[in-house]
């Protein structure tokens, strides 16, 4: 058996996350603003380009499934850094290309998104698939948000920093930052990573059976076949589609509406993300600190984000009716708040039943749920700004259609919750019995 994580380890793959959100976002934010405003190309080139990024990971299973083959998972989280790192410079490069070859600038950048979303898969799902199974049942939610707010601190960090070397502007620039932020962010993969995993604890308890490595496609029947981790796939792919839907109309909803500058949209964003890092702290916190009551209960912090989620949602719904005077900032601020509380709390929760079920299969398990993710996650946005414009092709003012938008994000969450309550959260849930689990309990009297 290993050791579990305390929280200096934690920290480490924190570093790794963040790193992991240096180059996602270098890709996704700086280089979709070289090409639509220093290239002039139509906005819908580098949309598609974050697309194919987004869609890469329903390989996120197959990766799960290689970290369940392997017995160690730093290798696979640090050649996941290294392909991503490799992909980064790829889409700069191409994105400089475009200013003298349009197409071929175009095709690199393809090719390169692919790769990068190859390396999120392999480095992400390997990473949490190791915190399920190091990090102890009441360190989750708060290392969860440790993780996370690391990574999101990747993306402040290096946008600001990158946009500054960036000025004065030129494609050579471009690559040459691009590749300075690869280049460091994968060493700091590698610095984080190193002795990680650490040396087997001997310990004098009899050893568990271990499950037979199975071929991908019978161990993905298998994990499928579990009502709890099949609940959760749909769980998460329904929250996170009404999670994300509003992300590209809210701001537009604001300055159509409630009559918000350019400016003031940009800090209605940021007072959403500070109720989502509001919602996640808050989560931490009460969990480790309310540890032995039912507060404490991850399932019931993940529930309750939804609710909340869905009554700031109606109220999103009610001002778009209404329109002016609505307190819009209050309105998305706890709107964030709920969605920060039931994000984090779905991500300790993931942790948790990844283990449950079927011993060995805690990578495909968490592949599973990390492609439901990322695919409800890159649909979201664009199926919300169609459901807008589709309304107003029925005739409906600007007002009601983004109300029709919010009000389907309402529906979703209360689904989700309905969902939730189905699915048992709680650690300590016994596993599926297989053949080899039966005949340890025989020969040893082990409880598998």
């Amino acid at each position: 058996m290993k050791k579990d994580f305390g929280w200096f380890s934690i920290f480490r793959l924190g570093l790794v996350q963040a790193a992991l959100g240096a180059i996602v976002v270098l890709t996704t934010s700086t280089l979709n603003r070289v090409m639509v405003v220093e290239i002039a190309l139509p906005a819908m080139l580098p949309g598609a380009l974050v697309t194919l990024h987004h869609l890469m990971q329903i390989f996120r299973p197959r990766m799960g499934h290689g970290s369940d083959l392997g017995a160690r998972h730093t290798p696979l989280i640090v050649g996941g850094m290294g392909t991503l790192a490799l992909g980064g410079v790829g889409a700069a490069a191409g994105t400089a290309l475009m200013h003298t070859n349009l197409v071929g600038g175009l095709a690199v950048a393809a090719l390169s998104f692919l790769v990068i979303g190859g390396g999120v898969s392999a480095s992400g799902t390997t990473l949490l698939v190791l915190m399920s199974k190091r990090v102890p049942s009441e360190k989750r939610a708060a290392g969860a948000t440790i993780v996370w707010m690391m990574m999101i601190a990747g993306f402040a960090i290096t946008a600001t920093f990158s946009g500054k070397l960036l000025d004065p502007y030129s494609p050579l620039r471009l690559v040459q930052v691009a590749g300075g932020v690869s280049v460091l962010a994968f060493v700091i993969a590698v610095v984080a990573t190193w002795r990680l995993e650490g040396s087997p604890v001997i310990s004098d308890e009899p050893a568990e059976a271990e499950e037979p490595k199975a071929p991908f496609a019978e161990s993905f029947k298998q994990v499928w076949s579990e009502p709890d981790a099949r609940r959760f796939t749909l769980f998460v792919l329904i929250s996170m589609l009404s999670y994300s839907a509003q992300d590209l109309i809210l701001e537009p909803f604001a300055g159509a509406l409630f009559g918000f500058t350019p400016g003031g949209t940009t800090t209605l964003s940021g007072t959403q993300h500070g109720g989502v890092f509001a919602g996640m702290l808050l989560t931490a916190v009460a969990t480790m600190a309310l540890k032995n009551t039912r507060f404490a209960s991850l399932k019931a912090w993940v529930v309750g984000g939804c609710v909340g989620s869905a009554a700031a949602m109606v109220g999103l719904l009610a001002a778009g009716v209404r329109g002016a005077p609505w307190p819009v900032k209050e309105n998305v601020f706890l709107l964030g708040l709920f969605n920060g509380v039931f994000s984090i709390a779905a991500i300790g929760s993931m942790m948790a039943l990844a283990s449950q079920g079927r011993k060995g299969r805690e990578g495909m398990r968490m592949g599973l749920w990390g492609a439901a993710q990322a695919m409800a996650f890159g649909a979201g946005g664009f199926l919300g700004t169609v459901v807008v414009d589709g309304a107003k092709a029925f005739g409906l003012a600007a007002g009601p259609s983004y109300a029709v938008v919010f009000g389907l994000e309402a529906v979703g969450f209360t689904v989700a919750y309905l969902i939730a309550l189905t699915v048992k959260f709680d650690v300590g849930q016994p596993r599926v019995q297989t053949p080899a689990d039966a005949q340890a309990v025989q020969q040893t009297g082990a409880v598998a």
